[in-house]
C-alpha cells in the first residue's frame, strides 16, 4: 500500500508539472516571441544530471515553470532548461531559436533524434562562434528540426558561475535578418561613436603625451571591446575561429574598464595632491582588481565575479564624492566626470542586477551599457578638453606673467646701477656709522670696566694697571711712586641716619673735590665703599704726597650741603713710596694700608707716611732683615 500511494503521488506530480508546462503552440505571427513565460527550469544541484536522467519522472517532477523569468543569476550549479514547441495551424513548420544571451560560459542543446536518442550542440563561450550556432548572428542561433503535428520537446543545459541567462525567442528566419539589420545600424552608430573619439583623443595623446589622455584611451578601448562582447560582435568578428579567450571573456573585461576608469580619475582629478585619502583607496582598489584578473585567470569564475561586485560598494561612492569634492573646488571636468561615470554606473547596475537574475534581461535594457559607454566617452572627452583648455589658460597667464616679469626686471635692470651706487654709498655710511658705534661701546665698554659708576673715578682694576705700569716706568728711569690710601671716617652713620641718596652725594662730592686737588699726571682711585686712593708719580712724587695729604685733609673734611642738613666727615691717610717701603704693588699697597689702619687707630683724622714714627712697614722690616742676612763669603 505506502508503494502504491508513493507511485500514485509520483504520478500525479509528474501529470501536473506537465499541466503546467503545456508546449508553445505556434502561429504565422510567432516570430520573435519570448518561450519564456512557458518554459520550465531545473537546478541541477552538483551538476549529476545527464540528458538520458531526464527520462526519469521523479527528475521530471524536479522541474519548475520558468513565469518568465530569463535569469537565475550566478549560480555554481547547472541548469536546465526544458522547451516544449506545437505547431499551431497555417503555422511554418521550420523554426529557429535564439538564445539571447551572448557572454554564457557553457551553453548545451539537446533534440530528440528519430531513433528516441539525444543529439547534443556544445555553444557558449568554450567552443569557436561558428560551431555554437547555425547561423551567422551575434547572439546563439539553431535550427530546429521541422515542426509536424506532434510536439517537439528538447532540452538546454547552461552553466555559468558568473550569472547564468537564457532569454528564448522563436524566429522565422527573414524577421531574424531584418532585426540584425537594424542592431548593427543601432550598434554600427555607437561604435563608431566611440571610435571616432577613442583616435581622436589617441591623436590628441600622441601630441600632447598627456597621462590622462593615455588612460582615456585606454579606458575606452577597454569599453569598446566590453561592449563588443557583451553585444557578441567581438566573438563573432574578432575572435571567431576560437573559444572566447579567458583574459578578455565577461569577467576580465569589466575589470579592465574598471581600472581605467579608476586610473583615469586618479589623473583627471589630481586625487594624489587634492584628495590624498580617496587616492590611496583607489590604489588599493586597482590592487584588489588585479588580483580579481589573477583569480579569474587560474579558473576561479564564480569567486572572481562575486570580487568584482563588491568591489564597487567602495570604488563608487569614492568616486563620486571624489568628483563632487573637486567640482565642489571649481574643477570644472569634475562635472563631465561625474555625469559621465554617473551613466555608465547606472547600466552597471542594471547589468549586475541582470547578471544576479533581479532584473530580467529585455529589449529595454539591451542598448543600455553600450549608449551609456558612448556617452561617458563624449563627457569624458569634453573634460579632458576643458582641461587642456584650463592648462592652455594656464600656461597663457604663465606666459603673461612671465613677459610682465620679464619687462619688470628690464625696469629693475636700468635702476639697479643708481640704485646700486646709491646702496654702496648708504651701505658705506651705515658700515662707518656702525663702526663709529662699535667704537663707541668699546669705549663705553672699557670706561665702565676701569671706571667707578657713582664718582666716574678709575675703579681698583684701573689702579692695579696703572700702577704696575708706574712701578715699571719708575723702575727703568730710578723714580719715586707714592700710594695714598684714603679712607672716609663716620661714613657709615651718614648712610644708616640720612639714607643711601645722602651717602652717593657725599662719595660724590669727595670725588669732585679729589680731582680739584690732584695734578693732571696723577691718578685717582674709587677702591669700593668709601676708600679711595691716590698714585703720585714722578721725581718729586714723595714731596708732592705730602703737600696732597696735607691738603685733601681740610678740603676733604668740608661740609657737604644736603637739603638742610650739612654732612660731614674726617679723612684718614696712609701713605707708602715705592722704593724706599716696597718693591711691588702689592707690597706698596699693604704698606699704605697699614699706615691708614695707623691712623685709624690713632683717633683718624690724619695721615701717616711709612717709616716717619721710627716703625718700618713689614715689607721694610723683611727687605732690611734680607739685607742683614750673612751671605758666608766672610
Amino acid at each position: 500500500m505506502p508503494r502504491l500511494i508513493y507511485s500514485l503521488a509520483l504520478f500525479i506530480g509528474v501529470m501536473c508539472s506537465h499541466a503546467l508546462a503545456a508546449p508553445v503552440v505556434l502561429t504565422p505571427s510567432s516570430s520573435g516571441s519570448s518561450l519564456n513565460g512557458s518554459i520550465e527550469l531545473l537546478e541541477d544541484i552538483g551538476g549529476q544530471l545527464s540528458i538520458t536522467d531526464l527520462a526519469d519522472p521523479a527528475v521530471q517532477a524536479r522541474f519548475q515553470p520558468a513565469a518568465g523569468r530569463t535569469s537565475v543569476g550566478q549560480s555554481r550549479n547547472p541548469w536546465w532548461i526544458k522547451v516544449s514547441l506545437e505547431r499551431g495551424e497555417a503555422a511554418p513548420s521550420h523554426w529557429w531559436l535564439e538564445v539571447g544571451a551572448v557572454t554564457l560560459l557553457d551553453l548545451q542543446l539537446f533534440m530528440p533524434t528519430a531513433n528516441s536518442q539525444w543529439h547534443m550542440r556544445q555553444a557558449g563561450e568554450r567552443v569557436s562562434f561558428a560551431a555554437g550556432r547555425d547561423h551567422d548572428y551575434r547572439r546563439a542561433v539553431f535550427s530546429l528540426p521541422p515542426l509536424e503535428e506532434q510536439p517537439l520537446t528538447f532540452y538546454l543545459r547552461t552553466y555559468d558561475p558568473a550569472g547564468n541567462s537564457f532569454p528564448l525567442r522563436i524566429w522565422q528566419l527573414h524577421d531574424l535578418e531584418q532585426l540584425a539589420k537594424r542592431e548593427h545600424l543601432i550598434l554600427g552608430l555607437i561604435y563608431g561613436v566611440i571610435l571616432a573619439l577613442l583616435l581622436y583623443n589617441l591623436f590628441i595623446l600622441l601630441a600632447l603625451r598627456d597621462p590622462a589622455y593615455f588612460w582615456y584611451v585606454l579606458t575606452m578601448a577597454a569599453s569598446l571591446v566590453f561592449i563588443l562582447s557583451m553585444s557578441g560582435h567581438g566573438f563573432q568578428y574578432l575572435w571567431p575561429d576560437d573559444a572566447v579567450p579567458r583574459w578578455l571573456d565577461r569577467v576580465t573585461l569589466p575589470i579592465l574598464v574598471s581600472l581605467g576608469i579608476l586610473r583615469f580619475a586618479q589623473v583627471l582629478l589630481s586625487t594624489r595632491t587634492t584628495l590624498r585619502i580617496a587616492h590611496h583607496i583607489l590604489s588599493a582598489c586597482i590592487t584588489v582588481y588585479l588580483l580579481a584578473i589573477a583569480l579569474n585567470l587560474a579558473g576561479y569564475r564564480s569567486e572572481t565575479s562575486v570580487l568584482i561586485g563588491l568591489i564597487p560598494l567602495v570604488t563608487v561612492p569614492t568616486l563620486l564624492l571624489s568628483a563632487a569634492i573637486r567640482w565642489k573646488q571649481g574643477f570644472v571636468p569634475a562635472i563631465f566626470y561625474l555625469l559621465g561615470y554617473g551613466s555608465v554606473l547606472l547600466s552597471f547596475v542594471i547589468l549586475v542586477l541582470r547578471a544576479a537574475g533581479v532584473i530580467q534581461p529585455g529589449e529595454s535594457t539591451a542598448y543600455l551599457f553600450p549608449l551609456a559607454v558612448a556617452a561617458e566617452a563624449i563627457l569624458f572627452s569634453f573634460a579632458l578638453a576643458y582641461r587642456i583648455q584650463i592648462l592652455k589658460q594656464e600656461k597663457a597667464d604663465a606666459l603673461t606673467l612671465a613677459d610682465h616679469e620679464k619687462s619688470a626686471r628690464l625696469a629693475q635692470a636700468h635702476a639697479n646701477a643708481a640704485e646700486l651706487q646709491r646702496s654702496v654709498e648708504q651701505r658705506t655710511a651705515e658700515l662707518a656709522a656702525t663702526n663709529e658705534r662699535l667704537l663707541e661701546r668699546e669705549r663705553d665698554l672699557q670706561h665702565a670696566a676701569f671706571h667707578d659708576p657713582l664718582t666716574e673715578l678709575p675703579n681698583r682694576r684701573y689702579l692695579v694697571e696703572r700702577c704696575e705700569a708706574a712701578l715699571a716706568h719708575a723702575r727703568r728711569h730710578t723714580e719715586t711712586v707714592a700710594l695714598l690710601l684714603i679712607d672716609l671716617d663716620h661714613f657709615k652713620p651718614i648712610n644708616d641716619k640720612h639714607g643711601h641718596d645722602a651717602g652717593d652725594l657725599m662719595l660724590q662730592n669727595i670725588g669732585l673735590r679729589l680731582r680739584e686737588h690732584v695734578r693732571a699726571g696723577d691718578s685717582i682711585a674709587r677702591l669700593g665703599g668709601d676708600e679711595f686712593a691716590v698714585l703720585v708719580c714722578g721725581s718729586d712724587a714723595e714731596a708732592h704726597s705730602r703737600d696732597i695729604a696735607a691738603r685733601l685733609l681740610d678740603e676733604l673734611a668740608k661740609p657737604v650741603l644736603y637739603g638742610a642738613e650739612r654732612l660731614t666727615v674726617t679723612i684718614s691717610i696712609g701713605v707708602a713710596l715705592y722704593p724706599q717701603h716696597a718693591g711691588t704693588f702689592t707690597a706698596l699697597y699693604k704698606a699704605a694700608d697699614e699706615m691708614l689702619y695707623r691712623v685709624k687707630s690713632r683717633g683718624r683724622s690724619g695721615w701717616v707716611m711709612c717709616g716717619e714714627d721710627g716703625e718700618l712697614s713689614d715689607s721694610a722690616r723683611l727687605h732690611l732683615d734680607v739685607l742683614n742676612v750673612p751671605s758666608g763669603l766672610l
